[in-house]
């Protein structure tokens, strides 16, 4: 489609930011399916949803039900942000440019970048203690044993550059070779899952089922009333997706069409994540039952077992699950982020490369410096910043902009195009992204706020949508 932009600003286009041909589009259903899967599937992904049923108070079911109910809320919310970009293939940072102007984009997707390339090191990490596992079983030795260089032995630092390595050659492969894996990841941690609940399952013994709605009651120190306790864990769930759900046009771009793309979220959001729950329930219940507590996290639970065959399986499992959300959430989304900053001069490929270096040294110092700084409100920090942008792109795009966009003008510099708006910035959408801001950063730092939860990035987003839209419309 390069003939379509023949007045393009280098400065504002490469080919990796271009759309995407309807004819060059080769995913479907499974593809967006597997994207959702990899990122319910991963280690921190399974001990979330165990720990839902035990923190909570509440009876098993319910948490089911609050778990399924936030799965039908966030496919709302990404068939909203999805569509545009079926339409007009273009990714997240691309499209912010509708709403927030073609230079004012660079700053939602800059914060995005930042937040993706942390969390992309992180688990990177966590992925590295599944392969270390596996090494430990196979060679002996533990993770505390040996010589220390920052916190990490000899076999830690092989596991962890052989995942590093993993991630940064499947990058350079190619959105091709990325969405092999993903198919691949998808259903293999399914089929692992199931075999670990059917042995909790026979371990535990056939009382386990009819124990499932009332065996986590009680448990938790959560002090509100159990409505509250249920909407507590809706918050939660949503929060999770966050994340993914602001630059989902990274992916659905690559979609045919968008019956495919809402196919995909039904399949992979709320029916794939009542499924992944329903094994979390029985296992984290048959934990309680076979080792006299509950277990969330699966790791420890292979450990407990002490068998190498489940060992090497449950490693392969939780490394191609951690590497899988990695690569959905963390390394795609701060490739196109960093390319849309200066598109002459760094590509998708480019991108990718700073993302892996920066999360190498991330990564690296996990262990003995990051996670002992408390980096974490800066991080959420960041991440409340972008919810704002998500109502603000909504509202511009479905009751401003009437789902009208002038592809050319998107990458364009002149001052008379329609998203140059002053000087390459929208006032109306800063004001309103400032002003929800503060919002969304005081549920981070102040503790009056900490009751709302994982609503906080809802009601940020809601407000910034509402602000907007009242700034505009005046």
């Amino acid at each position: 489609m390069t003939d379509r932009f023949e007045n393009h600003d280098p400065s504002l286009y490469n080919e990796d930011l271009a759309p995407i041909p309807k004819s060059a589009r080769k995913w479907g259903a499974f593809e967006i399916f597997n994207v959702w899967a990899n990122d319910v599937q991963s280690l921190f992904g399974y001990t979330l949803a165990a720990s839902l049923f035990i923190s909570y108070g509440l009876n098993g079911w319910s948490v089911f039900l609050a778990i399924l109910v936030a799965g039908f809320f966030v496919m709302w919310l990404v068939n909203l942000m999805g569509r545009p970009s079926v339409e007009h293939g273009i990714p997240f940072p691309v499209m912010a440019r509708v709403s927030m102007g073609v230079r004012g984009a660079n700053f939602p997707a800059m914060v995005r970048g930042i937040v993706a390339i942390f969390w992309y090191g992180a688990q990177t990490y966590f992925a590295s203690t599944a392969v270390a596992m596996l090494l430990f079983s196979l060679f002996g030795g533990s993770a505390d044993s040996g010589g220390m260089l920052l916190g990490m032995n000899t076999l830690s630092w092989v596991a962890f550059i052989i995942v590093w390595g993993f991630q940064v050659v499947l990058f350079w492969r190619g959105i091709d070779w990325i969405s092999r894996f993903l198919n691949f990841a998808g259903p293999f941690v399914y089929i692992v899952m199931l075999i670990l609940a059917g042995l909790i399952w026979l371990e535990a013994g056939s009382d386990l089922l009819p124990q499932l709605g009332t065996i986590f009651q009680g448990m938790g120190d959560y002090e509100g009333s159990s409505v509250a306790a249920f909407f507590a864990v809706v918050g939660t769930m949503i929060a999770y997706f966050a994340a993914v759900v602001i630059n989902y046009g990274d992916f659905s771009r690559f979609v045919a069409s968008e019956r495919q793309m809402k196919k995909g979220n039904f399949f992979g959001l709320p029916l794939n994540i009542a499924f992944f729950s329903l094994i979390a329930l029985i296992v984290t219940a048959g934990t309680a039952v076979v080792f006299g507590e509950t277990v969330t996290n699966p790791t420890e639970m292979v450990e407990r077992v002490d068998s190498l065959p489940l060992t090497i399986i449950a490693a392969l499992m939780f490394f191609a699950a951690t590497v899988g959300i990695n690569l959905v959430a963390n390394f795609i989304p701060p490739a196109y982020d960093l390319a849309n900053l200066a598109p002459s001069k760094i590509d998708f490929r480019v991108g990718g490369a700073i993302t892996s270096v920066c999360g190498f040294i991330i990564g690296a110092l996990w262990v003995s410096t990051i996670s002992q700084i408390g980096i974490f409100g800066f991080v959420n920090t960041l991440g409340a910043i972008l919810a704002p942008v998500y109502g603000i792109m909504i509202a511009d795009y479905y009751l401003v902009k009437s789902q009208s966009i002038d592809l050319n003008a998107l990458f364009s510099s002149d001052e008379t195009g329609q998203y140059y708006y002053d000087n390459g910035w929208n006032r109306r959408a800063m004001m309103a992204f400032a002003i929800a801001g503060i919002f969304s950063i005081c549920t981070v730092w102040v503790p009056a706020l900490e009751s709302l939860s994982g609503f906080s990035w809802v009601i940020g987003a809601l407000l910034g949508a509402t602000i907007y839209y009242v700034i505009v419309k005046r």
